[in-house]
């Protein structure tokens, strides 16, 4: 990713940054072991800070791998952290890793992605949704929050669509606050200007309550509350397939403590199934 570039000195940078985080001068001092002054004479162009304090302050700015990378570069360091190919040798214990995870979790949906929302891996229940998606959209490298919002992608099967829709797009917002990426930018203008759905999925289900179509886990307990009663802990993304109705839970992780822009970068998404009837299906689908 391209890292959007505010200004050429460190100082102003960590400024940035600092600002950007709404963290007072001295408050990142306590933290950094440092004084308010000394934090002032570096983002002022006064004080040259050294490596290690770089590091220090990034650390406590919450600053991302690839940044901190570009905060060396700009006050005249060597980058600290590598960025290896994902396909690299070196990698290959956390390939096998990723691979087995994926696999475990079948027939649920799992995918990685990296820092532009690309799939870099994906088990056959991710592939089973992508029934129906247009050709494009599936040629590498995927993306997967085109696959997702695209007209032509998932969207028209995505029964709360508005919902689901929203959530993403915050999320792919407070990504681009934290990595600054003009590449991510754009990934968020262009399909945050694909046509939004213009009816909720209540209205939706509205006309369809009652078909047996299935829907979220308090449906089937109280059938006069509707398939689209909430989940009481997490929004589900509900879609359309074969013509049922799956209803899953998203859950993002990612790694810990990483000393690699790429894997810093990577995210393992993760669909649980949030009925008993999409579990059920999905066991039968893929047995």
């Amino acid at each position: 990713m391209t890292t959007v570039a505010l200004d050429t000195g460190v100082g102003p940078l960590l400024r940035s940054w600092r600002e950007q985080r709404r963290i007072s001068q001295l408050e990142l001092a306590l933290r950094a072991d440092s004084s308010a002054r000394h934090i002032s004479f570096i983002e002022t162009g006064r004080s040259r800070p050294s490596e290690d304090m770089i590091l220090r302050l990034a650390e406590h700015l919450d600053i991302p791998v690839r940044e901190r990378n570009a905060l060396l570069v700009v006050a005249g360091y060597a980058p600290r952290y590598a960025q290896t190919a994902l396909d690299d040798p070196a990698l290959g214990a956390l390939r096998e890793g990723m691979e087995r995870l994926l696999q475990g979790y079948d027939p649920y949906p799992a995918l990685v992605v990296d820092g532009m929302y690309n799939v870099v891996a994906a088990n056959r229940g991710i592939t089973m949704l992508l029934e129906g998606v247009a050709g494009h959209l599936l040629a590498p490298p995927l993306n997967a929050m085109r696959l997702t919002l695209h007209p032509e992608g998932l969207a028209p099967r995505i029964r709360n669509l508005r919902e689901w829709r929203a959530d993403l797009l915050a999320q792919m917002e407070r990504q681009i606050a934290l990595a600054r990426s003009a590449e991510l930018r754009e990934l968020y203008d262009e399909v945050a200007g694909y046509p939004a759905p213009e009816r909720t999925d209540r209205a939706e289900d509205a006309e369809t309550a009652g078909s047996g179509g299935g829907g979220g886990n308090t449906a089937g307990e109280n059938a006069g509350a509707g398939p689209t009663s909430p989940l009481p802990f997490a929004l589900p993304l509900r879609i359309e397939h074969g013509g049922q109705v799956l209803s899953f839970v998203a859950s993002i992780a990612t790694f810990n403590t990483p000393m690699d822009v790429t894997v810093a970068e990577l995210a393992i998404e993760t669909f649980l199934p949030a009925d008993r009837a999409t579990a059920d299906l999905l066991r039968s689908l893929t047995s």
